[in-house]
């Protein structure tokens, strides 16, 4: 056992970890530079692990599923363990300064302590163990103190976390419709090739400006957002984003009557939140194992887009600045999918299949809808 000075500077230790922790984690609305941190620690090791209990699932969906649980279970994980902390830490407090409590039927001692430490935490008010110096009154006072603060701190903090999802899963809904599903850059322009499509992609790029700059500030100061998935599978904010940089490098290469300037601003923002949040999470950027955008691929877009009265630029130095504007954020969103064990779009729809809106496993059980092979992506809509 500790000796009892040593146990109350471990426990005023302890106590000042988690409470600065936590004070990063939820009130602190900016992004913590620091390597060591409790938050990191439990997140990089449970996501470890989670991942690679869920790679020994051999359904793509039931890996899915799993994978969706893991933030908001996470969370209360990550409470759980802030609480713990604390109680443990006044625990080790009370120990450290005499044990100096009344109980009955046994004598004082460290578990004694930590009994009388979580009963207060929680505000439970049992009352068979009571503190009897004062020392040990100003401890349990505290505690009580805390303990209420870091309810109240709780109560507020989880409803933000899912406001803060929901806000970010809208645009990512509209984009079905407008970039197919999983969005693609090349059916995105294609879509808005209809007369005044032009002005109607403006206004999707300047949403998709804010809903990236949103994006970057919420998951900067949550990161435990990033780990919230998308209500369908064939969804995910990492692939819509990739889906408007992609749209983007384009239009900046040369499309003749688009919105260039619009494509500058958000390919910055955009380009900015897919570093910064490399940053936050550790994933340096890396080379694709395979190419995203085969030449094959980029001439179907340039003639996709020509069928639709859209003329992409052409020539060996359309070519040199496009792949130089990818080699500025596919590596590190590339990167980020892998950590996060999502995938990226294409570029171009590899065939032609139905949205998300278009599907209902209801539908097709009635009859209502015809059935067919699968596309790229199959949802069930469950």
């Amino acid at each position: 056992m500790i000796p009892a000075p040593d146990a109350f500077i471990v426990g005023i230790l302890i106590f000042l970890i988690v409470v600065w922790d936590a004070f990063e984690a939820i009130i602190l609305p900016r992004r913590v530079t620091r390597k060591f941190r409790l938050t990191r620690l439990f997140y990089r090791t449970t996501w470890r692990a989670w991942k690679f209990a869920t790679s020994l699932v051999p359904a793509r969906k039931s890996r899915e599923a799993l994978l969706g649980f893991y933030g908001p279970i996470s969370l209360l994980l990550l409470i759980g363990v802030w609480a713990v902390g604390l109680v443990l830490g006044f625990g080790l407090m009370q120990f450290g300064a005499g044990s100096a409590v009344k109980v009955s039927g046994a004598p004082p001692g460290f578990w004694t302590d930590l009994y009388l430490s979580g009963t207060t935490f929680f505000t439970l008010g049992i009352g068979d163990v009571v503190p009897r110096s004062v020392p040990a009154h100003i401890l349990v006072v505290a505690e009580a103190g805390f303990g209420f603060g870091f309810l109240a701190a709780i109560i507020g903090y989880l409803p933000f976390i899912y406001s803060s999802f929901s806000q970010r899963e809208v645009n990512i809904s509209l984009l079905d419709s407008r970039a197919g599903t999983p969005p693609t850059a090349g059916e995105l322009l294609r879509r808005h090739s209809y007369q005044g499509g032009q002005d109607a992609l403006r206004e999707v790029l300047k949403d998709w400006e804010l809903w990236s700059a949103e994006l970057m500030e919420s998951h900067l100061s949550y990161p435990v957002l990033a780990f919230f998935r998308s209500q369908h599978d064939n969804q995910s904010w990492i692939a819509s984003l990739t889906a408007i940089l992609d749209t983007c490098a384009l239009l900046k290469v040369g499309i003749e009557g688009a919105c260039e300037r619009q494509a500058d601003l958000t390919f910055a923002i955009a380009r900015h939140a897919v570093v910064d949040l490399s940053q936050v999470f550790g994933t340096e950027p890396k080379p694709l194992p395979h190419e995203r955008l085969a030449p094959a691929d980029l001439r179907r877009i340039r003639d996709t887009l020509a069928q639709h009265g859209l003329k992409l630029l052409d020539g060996e130095e359309a070519d040199r600045t496009l792949a130089g504007l990818r080699g500025m954020y596919e590596p590190y969103i590339y990167a980020l999918a892998t950590y996060l064990s999502q995938s990226l779009p294409p570029w171009i729809p590899l065939k032609k299949g139905k949205d998300n809106w278009q599907t209902t496993a209801w539908g097709e059980a009635a009859g209502l809808m015809e059935k067919k092979p699968p596309a790229v992506a199959v949802d069930d809509h469950f």
